[in-house]
């Protein structure tokens, strides 16, 4: 390892060097791999610090602690920029089985959720297998009554299972609250089978009165099932969530120079905020860690790039994107030649994903080629960016996506269980030595400056 870190310094000790060749980028490529700890310190860092809710101090800590380290490290024009958003914070939560069969059952509230009373709601339960099953039931039809709405999420290596199932969540709560519900529970959006509710965000349809909304762990939602399949259950059900009116949240930037200020930048994204359950090791303190960690190792090579690399460490991203927005009504005018994001996660990268310009391409075959020897391949679909960059890449600019591996990114989405003991070191540096690959390539692309980058 030593012999490796002592080649990196000789072979890029030269200050005239402005450009990398192969053998450069696979000697940083066995670096990261071998030898890069800065990724892992930064998810370990961020993770001791516990959850990192938007709008609340726990996420301002966070920043000011970003701002510092990425100072530290050694980065151009690091700075916060905050914005206000609107902040949910959750209350007391549970839930009862009354009838037939008396017992607690694991849950959490949904965000945006409403509150009931502190003694809480007891109705009868309305059980649906689908969210289609759910939106076929007439309008009325669940007055009085506590829906519950099921689904069938499948684990996948490229998370499509999520898709699948992710509407039970976003959209079952408004449509149940049309058709007269009370209130919902849902099973939770996830693929564990441990008593751990998954919270996340749910939509409101306009003018749709907000109702309360929960989702049970997997198990209980199992248990519920049965009962519902014997008979009518009657549930007793207590979420206090409140809104604290708008509150500060802000993103953190900072920016590795390129030789060329009107080359455009490469935009390397991650979100520093987390679900209150979990210090968010997997989502998403991980992908800070790894970006930062190939940006890094760009920067200690001595090797200017020609484009700009700005790390774009994203705020609020869980609630609402309201970072993501910020930074592009304060920057989307700004030549964005690429822009990549890291949220899914902790294990390896498996693929890669291309949308960039027709003379680009030459560029993604040389990454390719010399991705090789880690066994990705490219895939086939078009990339769409990170939830971070996404307005961004709905307005024209190029994105990569290098895609993680997300067998069992859903066991700890958005769960108590995501905590940093679930990290695997081993592959973390293999993400790190993708995303450095990746960087040291469409860094210098002269190929980027095309009819889809802005």
């Amino acid at each position: 390892m030593k012999k490796l870190v002592l080649l990196l310094a000789a072979t890029f000790a030269s200050p005239a060097l402005a450009q990398y060749n192969d053998a450069d980028i696979e000697r940083l490529r066995e670096v990261a791999l071998q030898t890069d700890t800065t990724a892992m310190t930064i998810t370990e860092a961020l993770t001791v610090m516990g959850p990192r809710m938007a709008g609340t101090e726990s996420e301002a800590h966070a920043r000011r602690w970003a701002v510092n380290t990425l100072t530290d490290i050694g980065f151009s024009n690091v700075r916060e920029e905050t914005y206000q958003m609107p902040t949910w914070v959750r209350g007391a939560e549970s839930a009862h089985i009354v009838d037939p069969f008396p017992q607690e059952m694991v849950i959490t509230a949904l965000g945006r959720s409403a509150a009931t009373s502190e003694d809480g709601i007891t109705a009868e339960i309305v059980a649906f297998d689908s969210v289609a099953a759910l939106r076929a039931a007439p309008v009325g039809s669940l007055a009085g009554r506590i829906a519950y709405v099921s689904h069938n999420m499948q684990r996948a290596q490229d998370g499509s299972g999520y898709g699948h199932a992710g509407p039970t969540r976003w959209n079952a709560p408004s449509l149940a609250a049309e058709r007269g519900a009370v209130a919902i529970v849902i099973r939770s959006v996830g693929t564990d089978w441990h008593r751990n509710p998954h919270t996340g965000g749910t939509n409101w349809a306009e003018g749709v009165e907000r109702i309360p909304a929960g989702a049970l762990s997997n198990p209980d939602a199992d248990n519920l099932e049965r009962m519902t399949r014997l008979g009518p259950v009657t549930m007793r059900l207590v979420l206090t969530p409140r809104w604290l009116g708008d509150q500060e949240s802000g993103n953190v930037i900072a920016e590795l120079p390129g030789r060329d200020p009107e080359a455009g930048m490469i935009l390397i994204a991650c979100h520093i905020d987390s679900w209150d359950l979990s210090p968010g090791a997997f989502d998403d303190a991980a992908g800070c860690g790894i970006i930062t960690g190939a940006a890094n190792l760009i920067r200690r090579s001595g090797v200017q790039p020609l484009r700009t690399i700005r790390l774009f460490w994203a705020g609020a991203e869980e609630v609402g994107i309201y970072g993501a927005l910020d930074y592009f009504e304060q920057h989307g005018t700004e030549r964005h030649a690429l822009a990549a994001e890291s949220d899914f996660g902790a294990d390896r990268i498996w693929r890669v994903e291309f949308n960039i310009p027709e003379a680009a391409n030459a560029d993604a075959g040389r990454l390719m080629r010399l991705l090789e020897p880690l066994g990705i391949p490219r895939g086939t679909q078009t990339a769409t960016g990170g939830a971070d960059t996404s307005p961004l890449v709905r307005n024209g600019v190029s994105a990569i996506d290098l895609q993680q591996d997300g067998t069992r990114y859903f066991d700890l989405h958005h769960t108590p269980d995501d905590t940093f003991d679930k990290i695997d070191p081993e592959q973390v540096r293999q993400n790190v030595a993708v995303w450095v690959t990746m960087l040291a390539v469409m860094a210098n692309s002269e190929f980027l400056d095309a009819e889809n980058s802005r």
